[in-house]
């Protein structure tokens, strides 16, 4: 009986220490900026566009955001081409220069994410 106590009160100390843990990583991520992620970024932003629009033949930037994903630090550019549905969404290393991801978005994919990133 006893043993399963302290299991039991071991339990509830991991699971607090990780709610804080997740707390705090939350609270670090909405602290972040755009001033304070442009301060941190060694590419400039006109020269990540170039980089991306040289992926996107005839595109044309209609958003783009510096964020960090997946512990990176990124501009994320939305670029559509003229007559083809969707967006193309490409991108690039905020520290490197390097285009990192390109990938098609269709209208529903593009709809959803828009959603997703809404307070």
């Amino acid at each position: 009986m006893r043993y399963t106590r302290y299991v039991i009160a071991a339990a509830a100390v991991l699971t607090i220490v990780a709610a804080g843990r997740a707390s705090a990583q939350e609270t670090k991520a909405k602290r972040e900026t755009q001033k304070s992620l442009r301060a941190e970024a060694k590419i400039k932003e006109a020269d990540a566009r170039k980089t991306a629009l040289a992926e996107v033949p005839n595109g044309k930037v209609t958003a783009h955001e510096l964020e960090r994903e997946e512990g990176k630090l990124i501009y994320s550019y939305d670029i559509k081409v003229a007559g083809k549905p969707g967006v193309e969404e490409v991108h690039v290393d905020a520290m490197t220069g390097q285009m990192v991801k390109h990938e098609h978005e269709d209208p529903k994919t593009e709809a959803k994410e828009k959603a997703a990133k809404k307070p």
